[in-house]
């Protein structure tokens, strides 16, 4: 069930990304002959005017073919589809039917963050937290963070369980750590030796009390009794607030993509870290079992950074479209298809470099 929705959360990306460009298409007056979701060979369609909605069999993305974008094809129209075909278009059309994408994109992202910060759901808080170090999603409080697997709390709390005493004295953050560390080994302090005695916690969970037993640890690396949990519960944000958050880890992400890129091309222990799809769609599952929250914003996450690269001003992404329309209207004529090529394909051989390098990565993974 997981892999399915893992699935369905990338199709669901691609086909909105798609959707982005076709609906803006539609409303500037341009003639759409395909939508498509993932690339050929077809394996079903179905015609709606003029206009064919298509599945193919390599599920690698989507896209929507609007009639003329190729200039080299103007010439060969009819002059009455001609009118109405991409290239005969003035720029700032082009260019609203190709931002549409990145930005329905970006608008996903943007929604799927804020919705987990304005909720307070605590695996989305953490996950974004984790993408953007200098944003503040969690505050200290007696409720359970995060329990470690393998330590006396596991099986035992529950990231969300508030800690309301400990061995019946009202618990704070300090005087429930004290309250853990006072229980003793019976004999020397070694690392791992269990304490004589089990901490009595009274918890609330999902709207009950209850009373808990855990026999605490020594550690030595903290020179004290633990029983491996961390306190801290989701930060509170109003509607703006978590607009403003939202907005900031999305700028943290934007540049750390960026900048990943460089580095990729330039060290190769960076270019190790690089994911192909296979790699995404199996990081998108693990997410998918960690919960709603970490999976929505590891979605927004995906979406975000599908944007970004999708702008790189290299056709045939979306960026590359965007610099020629600008160029053309600064120009003031159109610009020959050769010169798009010769200046697209040094940055298309970069992107395809890591695309491929991210598949042998992923292959060697999966082969252990």
């Amino acid at each position: 069930m997981s892999w399915l929705l893992t699935i369905l959360g990338i199709v669901v990306l691609i086909v909105l990304h798609e959707l982005g460009h076709f609906a803006v298409a539609k409303a500037v007056g341009m003639r759409v002959e395909r939508f498509s979701l993932f690339f050929p060979p077809k394996l079903f369609g179905v015609r709606r005017g003029e206009t064919e909605y298509m599945v193919g069999a390599i599920p690698a993305g989507g896209y929507v073919k609007i009639t003329g974008m190729n200039p080299e094809e103007i010439e060969r129209l009819e002059p009455a589809v001609a009118r109405r075909a991409y290239y005969t278009q003035p720029p700032w059309k082009r260019i609203a039917v190709i931002l549409a994408g990145p930005g329905v994109n970006i608008l996903i992202a943007f929604v799927l963050f804020w919705a987990v910060l304005v909720s307070g759901n605590l695996n989305g808080s953490l996950a974004l937290g984790n993408l953007d170090r200098s944003l503040a999603t969690v505050e200290t409080s007696t409720s359970v963070l995060a329990v470690e697997p393998g330590k006396p709390a596991a099986g035992v709390l529950r990231p969300g369980d508030r800690i309301i005493a400990i061995d019946g004295k009202p618990a704070t953050v300090s005087s429930a750590k004290e309250g853990i560390a006072a229980h003793r080994c019976p004999g020397a302090l070694t690392d791992g030796c269990r304490a004589a005695t089990p901490v009595r916690m009274t918890v609330r969970r999902a709207g009950r009390t209850l009373t808990l037993s855990v026999f605490p640890r020594y550690s030595k690396q903290f020179r004290r009794m633990l029983i491996g949990f961390g306190f801290g519960s989701p930060k509170s944000f109003g509607v703006l607030a978590a607009a403003g958050a939202s907005a900031s880890a999305m700028w943290h992400t934007t540049t750390e993509t960026l900048t990943g890129f460089g580095r990729a091309l330039t060290n190769s222990k960076e270019r190790e870290k690089v994911r192909s799809i296979v790699g995404i769609t199996e990081v998108a599952h693990e997410t998918v079992t960690e919960g709603v929250g970490f999976a929505l914003v590891f979605l927004g996450f995906i979406s975000l950074v599908l944007a970004v690269i999708n702008l790189f001003p290299f056709l045939p992404l979306d960026g590359g479209h965007v610099l020629w329309a600008v160029a053309e209207k600064v120009r003031g004529r159109r610009i020959s298809l050769g010169a798009m090529v010769r200046f697209s394909s040094v940055g298309i051989v970069l992107l395809a470099f890591l695309v491929l390098n991210g598949l042998s990565n992923d292959i060697s993974r999966l082969a252990g």
